[in-house]
C-alpha cells in the first residue's frame, strides 16, 4: 500500500513504550531534523499475561498523559501525525479506549482539534471458534493446535496487526492513530510504505527503531530519527550525547529475536542476512541491503489470556549458614512435608493446588540449570500457593507459614528462625492468568480481524 512516493522519509521514534518517558527536548531535536510522523509502540506481552487477561494498562494514566503532553502539542505544530501501537500495554478494546480518553484530556488542555482513529483488536472468542472449526488456525512452537474449547477459557483475545489498518486510517486522514494489539514493527511502517519507502529497509528500519534509544549508545537519553530512502536508512540518536555505531544498530536485530537475520510479520519475512551497517560519521549509520519476502498467505498473531487460579504468596530472607550451606536439602525436605501438611490439614491431592518456591541468591533465576550452587551468604525464599479459590490458596500459604519460619534440616536440634518481609506473611494476588493463545489465523484480507473508527477531538 503506497499512496504517494515522497522520498526520502523521516520518522521520530522517541521512546520504546509510550508511557516510559523521555527527553522532550529530543521530540524538539526531531521535528527540527524534518521528522515528518512520530511512531512509539504503546505495548507489549513482556510483562505476562496479566495485563491482557484483565484487560487493564501496565503503565500509569500519568505517565501515558505526560509521554502524550511532550508529543501532542509539538507535533501539531508541526503538522505531523503521531501513531501509537497496543495501546493500554496488550492492546485491548478498553486499552485503545483509555489511552484515547487521555489523547482528548491533552487536547482539551491544550485548546487543540484533532482527528483520531481507534483501531479495535480484540477478538470475539465465538468468531475465533469458527475459525478454529473450518482449519484457519495454526500453532506457533511449541504450542499445541488449537480448540474451541481453550478459545472459550480466554479472557481477551487479540489479533496482532500489520501495517495495513494503520496506513488505512492515514489515508482517511487521522493524525492521531491509536492501534490495539499491533506488530511494534507495524506501528512504524505504516507510515513509510504509505509514502513510499522500499519495504526491505522499513521493516528493517522498524525492527532496529522500535525500542527507540536502544539500538543506541546511551538508551536512557531519548529516541531516535530514521530517514529512509530508495537504497536504505539513515539512524541518528535525538539526543547529542548519544550516538548510532554499526555495532548497537546490527546488535538490536538479537534482541527478542530467535533468528538474528530473519523477522517475520503477518505480510512476510524480513530478510537482513545481506544487511550492510557503514558509519557515517560518530553518530549516524546507514544500513543497506535489505530485503523483505513477501509471504503467500498473510497471517495475523493470536493472543489469549486466560484465568487459571487464584494466588497468595509470601516471601521470607534466610541468612543460616547451616541453612545456607545445605540449601538443597533443606528445600526438598521443606516441600515433602508441606506436601504431607496440606494433605492432612485441608484434604488436598497433590493435582488440587500448586507451590512454587524460589530460592534468590541460590538458584531463583535459572533454577535446575543454575551452574554454581554453593553456598550463598543470604537467600529470598518467594512462596507461591496457587488454588482454583483465593481461600484454598491463602490457607495453603498459612500452613506453610511456620515452615517458612522456622524449618530446620532434617536431624538439626534446633530450631533455626528466619524473616518474613511483610507482616501479614500472606499476600493475596488474587486471579492469575496464563497465555492460553500462541495461534496464527489465516486471513484474506489483512483488514478483516479489525475495526476502525474515527472522531474527531475538539
Amino acid at each position: 500500500m503506497a499512496s504517494q512516493t515522497s522520498l526520502p522519509v523521516k520518522i521520530l521514534v522517541p521512546t520504546g513504550m509510550l508511557g516510559s518517558g523521555f527527553p522532550p527536548e529530543t521530540v524538539a531535536a526531531g521535528i527540527r531534523l524534518g521528522a515528518q510522523a512520530i511512531a512509539v509502540d504503546g505495548g507489549s506481552t513482556d510483562s505476562g499475561p496479566h495485563y491482557l487477561g484483565q484487560g487493564v494498562a501496565k503503565s500509569a494514566a500519568a505517565s501515558v498523559r505526560t509521554d502524550l503532553e511532550a508529543l501532542i502539542p509539538p507535533a501539531h505544530a508541526a503538522g505531523i501525525p503521531i501513531i501509537v501501537g497496543s495501546c493500554g500495554t496488550s492492546g485491548t478494546d478498553s486499552g485503545v479506549d483509555w489511552v484515547a480518553s487521555i489523547v482528548a484530556e491533552v487536547c482539551q488542555a491544550h485548546g487543540l482539534a484533532k482527528r483520531v482513529a481507534r483501531i479495535y483488536a480484540e477478538q470475539d472468542p465465538g468468531d475465533i471458534a469458527v475459525r478454529v472449526e473450518a482449519g484457519l488456525t495454526r500453532p506457533l512452537p511449541p504450542a499445541a493446535p488449537l480448540d474451541v474449547e481453550t478459545v472459550r477459557k480466554c479472557d481477551h483475545i487479540v489479533g496482532l496487526m500489520g501495517h495495513e489498518p494503520i496506513a488505512a486510517a492515514l489515508e482517511a486522514g487521522a493524525e492521531i492513530v491509536l492501534a490495539g494489539r499491533a506488530s511494534d514493527t507495524a506501528v512504524f511502517a505504516a507510515f513509510a510504505l504509505l509514502h513510499g519507502a522500499p519495504p526491505g529497509p522499513t521493516w528493517h528500519a522498524a525492527k532496529v527503531a522500535e525500542c527507540g534509544g536502544q539500538c543506541t549508545t546511551s538508551p536512557h537519553l531519548g529516541g531516535v530519527l530514521v530517514t529512509l530512502d530508495a537504497g536504505g536508512f539513515d539512524i541518528e540518536p535525538l539526543a547529542a550525547e548519544s550516538a548510532c555505531t554499526p555495532e548497537s544498530v546490527s546488535a538490536h536485530m538479537l534482541y527478542e529475536n530467535a533468528d538474528p537475520y530473519r523477522v517475520i510479520e503477518p505480510g512476510g519475512q524480513l530478510d537482513t542476512s545481506q544487511a550492510r551497517h557503514i558509519a557515517l560519521d560518530q553518530r549516524r549509520v546507514r544500513v543497506e541491503g535489505s530485503l523483505f519476502h513477501p509471504a503467500a498467505t498473510h497471517t495475523i498473531k493470536l493472543e489469549g489470556a486466560g484465568r487459571v487460579g487464584y494466588e497468595t504468596i509470601s516471601f521470607v530472607g534466610i541468612r543460616d549458614p547451616m541453612i545456607l550451606s545445605q540449601m538443597g536439602t533443606w528445600s526438598e525436605f521443606l516441600e515433602g512435608y508441606l506436601q504431607q501438611r496440606l494433605r492432612e490439614v485441608l484434604g488436598l491431592a497433590a493435582d488440587q493446588y500448586q507451590v512454587a518456591l524460589r530460592y534468590y541468591g541460590w538458584n531463583g533465576v535459572l533454577g535446575d540449570l543454575e551452574p554454581d550452587l554453593s553456598a550463598p551468604k543470604e537467600v529470598g525464599v518467594h512462596f507461591t500457593a496457587r488454588a482454583s479459590d483465593q481461600a484454598t490458596a491463602t490457607a495453603i500459604a498459612k500452613i506453610a507459614n511456620p515452615l517458612l519460619l522456622h524449618m530446620p534440616l532434617p536431624g538439626m536440634t534446633h530450631f533455626p528462625s528466619f524473616a518474613f518481609v511483610t507482616s501479614p506473611a500472606e499476600v493475596e494476588r488474587g486471579p492469575v492468568y496464563e497465555f492460553l493463545l500462541q495461534h496464527i489465523a489465516l486471513v484474506v484480507d489483512p483488514d478483516e480481524l479489525f475495526r476502525t473508527e474515527l472522531e474527531d477531538v475538539k
